[in-house]
């Protein structure tokens, strides 16, 4: 079949539009684009039709919808912006105060997602949230609260934002659960999605790590299975692949960083794309750090494209400039110098709240002075005393880490047996009642004592010992949501499910193992069996996470002590 025959049946109705006296309706119109997918501009001929029906009978409301449907299926962002232009005007004509939010909105949008001009998009949501106060709409009205806290986000301000994205996670999710048509129901869940994504990135950059795993956890439980939410478990996959590197996982994380990558290229979000070619550049700088400058590179490519970058990938530059002076390529090295001191400029004019608390290896003035220094090529000699000194540092480092090594499975035996006598000399100490009032919490008194002491219960009976035990059955075994029992144990015990469960799980591993002479004879597969872990592997790991020390290490001194004392 030809290529143009779909174009042909597309833009028959057009042909018949235009040769019938019966002026279609606005439906009838719409119908003939609403399923094309955004940016598609097949869609704009019956979107200018329906302008023009519009302006004809000087039919604000259905204006204003125009000019949003121009502004959604035009792939030019400049165009974007000229339509939204329209969008106000005609909704500003209608007098609907919800119309004139939405425009605005809409404007906002564009130049947050589109140019990420962070100040003017500020400027539009506070007119379009001017304009929703008193709506009845509650769905514009989170809506319009989202994106604002997204900026106030990235222009560093996160406590008030996450503040905010609770509000519309709450609502967001409460709207999920009511009998509404599919359209309102899928929207409710991408706004759920969303803050929750946007709530992560906040924990993180307020260091409240453990906060934001076990709010990951939550998300990537949720979204499972739901796959028209491809972009958004994207965004998660990418945080999770931060956290992976956060946790010095780099080979975990490069493969989550690369999985959550493709989707977000394609929805043209450059600036989530930058981060995770800083994370993926940050992994295999530990191990290739030739393989690391390519996507250093590219971030820098995004930054000479759209003049925009995001102070978490600042570093970026950092490492480039230390690549070049290892490499001693210095004219690349004062390259990417002054390239850093116009990151520097940009941040600080657009995140004005950010730039004081940047942690930089090089301030401004260092910056400049350094430019000079290279410009003149002054240092040569400070360079190679420089280089000398480090590599003396190395030597010395890796002798100590060495020697260090050699000592350290004593060590951590020893700091373990003290704290295995500790805990059990602390036995009749209740360790599930915490009542620590400077921990918070969102929930009530009342639920939280009520999922204490189910939790209590819980570990006396030792049911974390169950294979395969997710967050999602033990909340339906306390006749509670995922939510809830997430931040609760966030909460009272510090950690997500995750690390509670494994916790309960290696202490009760390590406890057998102190008092049973049996258990010393078990083999590495039935003692992860025993407690609830899966493969050997990973009962390894955890109990080195946990304890310092590998269970087969521990053993072998466990049994080597009993023997002398024998």
């Amino acid at each position: 079949m030809s290529r143009g025959f779909p174009l042909l049946i597309l833009l028959f109705p057009l042909f018949f539009f235009a040769n019938n006296k019966v002026e279609p309706t606005y439906d009838i119109i719409r119908e003939n684009y609403q399923d094309l997918l955004k940016n598609n501009e097949r869609a704009l001929p019956y979107v200018k039709l329906y302008i023009k029906k519009a302006k004809k009978e000087k039919d604000f409301e259905h204006l204003t919808q125009g000019y949003r449907d121009a502004v959604f299926f035009s792939k030019n962002e400049y165009t974007k912006l000229s339509y939204s232009d329209s969008m106000i005007y005609a909704a500003l004509k209608s007098r609907d105060n919800d119309l004139i939010s939405l425009a605005y909105l809409g404007k906002g949008i564009i130049y947050y997602f589109n140019f990420k001009k962070f100040e003017p998009a500020l400027d539009e949501y506070i007119k379009a949230y001017e304009y929703s106060k008193n709506t009845k709409d509650d769905y514009l009205k989170y809506k319009v609260i989202y994106h604002m806290a997204v900026v106030k986000s990235y222009l560093g301000y996160y406590t008030e934002a996450s503040i905010q994205f609770n509000q519309c996670m709450t609502f967001f999710e409460s709207q999920t659960k009511k009998n509404l048509h599919y359209n309102e129901i899928f929207n409710n869940y991408r706004g759920y999605f969303n803050a929750l994504h946007q709530l992560i990135v906040c924990e993180r950059n307020l260091k409240n790590y453990a906060i934001a795993d076990s709010l990951l956890d939550v998300g990537l439980m949720k979204i499972a299975g739901k796959d028209e939410f491809i972009l958004e478990k994207s965004y998660f996959l990418k945080c999770k692949g931060i956290s992976e590197y956060n946790h010095q996982n780099y080979k975990e994380a490069i493969k989550t960083l690369n999985y959550s990558l493709p989707e977000i290229l394609k929805a043209k979000d450059f600036s989530w794309s930058s981060v995770i070619y800083t994370y993926l550049g940050k992994c295999y700088y530990q191990t290739d750090k030739d393989k690391s400058l390519a996507y250093f590179l590219k971030v820098d490519s995004i930054f000479n494209r759209h003049q925009f970058i995001l102070p978490e990938t600042r570093n970026n530059y950092e490492l480039i400039i230390k690549y070049y002076r290892e490499k001693k390529d210095r004219d690349n090295e004062l390259k990417y110098t002054k390239r850093l001191l116009t990151v520097d400029s940009l941040l600080g004019k657009d995140f004005t709240f950010l730039s004081s608390k940047i942690h930089r290896e090089y301030d401004t003035n260092s910056l400049l002075e350094k430019k000079k220094e290279l410009e003149k090529d002054n240092c040569r000699t400070w360079l190679l005393a420089l280089f000398f000194i480090s590599l003396s540092a190395v030597f010395i480092v890796l002798y100590i880490f060495k020697y260090k090594k050699n000592k350290d499975i004593m060590i951590q035996y020893a700091a373990l047996q003290k704290k295995l006598e500790s805990r059990q000399q602390s036995k009749a100490v209740n360790p599930m009642l915490n009542n620590d009032d400077e921990k918070q919490s969102i929930l009530s008194q009342e639920v939280t004592d009520d999922l204490m002491q189910k939790l209590q219960a819980f570990e006396e009976r030792k049911d974390f010992t169950q294979q395969g035990l997710t967050l999602s059955q033990l909340a339906s075994e306390f006749n509670t949501n995922t939510t809830y029992l997430s931040l609760l144990i966030n909460a009272q015990k510090g950690v997500s499910f995750k690390n509670y469960l494994n916790g309960l799980r290696i202490d009760y591993i390590t406890d057998l193992l102190h008092t049973d002479k049996k258990t010393l004879s078990l083999t590495m597969e039935a003692l992860a069996e025993k407690c609830g872990i899966a493969t050997r592997q990973n009962f390894s790991d955890l109990f080195f996470e946990f304890n310092g020390i590998r269970p087969k290490d521990f053993i072998n001194k466990k049994k080597e002590e009993q023997k002398n004392i024998s």
